[in-house]
């Protein structure tokens, strides 16, 4: 298989095989006017196995979302061919608007344009609870 190098774009690297999917999803991927490569199961060496997604402009990215999904990805921002930038992730402190509360009883479930924030509980088992409710993320 053969995906072309980017000369200026985004590649989120060394995720945990089986999450990129779910970075693209939520990072809205599907719906750019750009190349975009998801490669799955990739050997690698540091992982065993990981995913690669490559972007092929440079777009805004929500660092928040590859970080919850994945905090041991890395983004790699691609200028002239090159790496210009590495930046490592980690699991954010507040997620807005990436998950949704469940609880039906929550303040976000009437107040529609109210936005879904959740603060990090528990970093160790990657523990998200709702602001208002404090109702744990799935």
């Amino acid at each position: 298989m053969n995906v072309d190098p980017i000369r200026n774009g985004i590649v989120i690297d060394h995720i945990t095989a089986g999450k990129g999917a779910q970075i693209y999803s939520l990072l809205g991927l599907d719906s750019l006017d750009v190349s975009v490569a998801l490669i799955r199961n990739v050997a690698s060496k540091r992982l065993g196995r990981k995913d690669i997604i490559k972007i092929d402009a440079e777009i805004p990215v929500d660092f928040d979302v590859i970080g919850y999904v994945d905090p041991g990805a890395t983004v790699n921002i691609i200028r002239n061919g090159k790496t210009a930038e590495k930046k490592t992730m980690r699991l954010p402190e507040i997620l807005t608007d990436v998950i949704k509360c469940k609880n039906p009883r929550c303040i976000t479930t009437t107040e529609q344009e109210l936005k879904h924030v959740f603060r990090l509980a528990d970093a160790d088992k990657m523990e998200y609870r709702c602001i208002y409710c404090e109702t744990r993320a799935e």
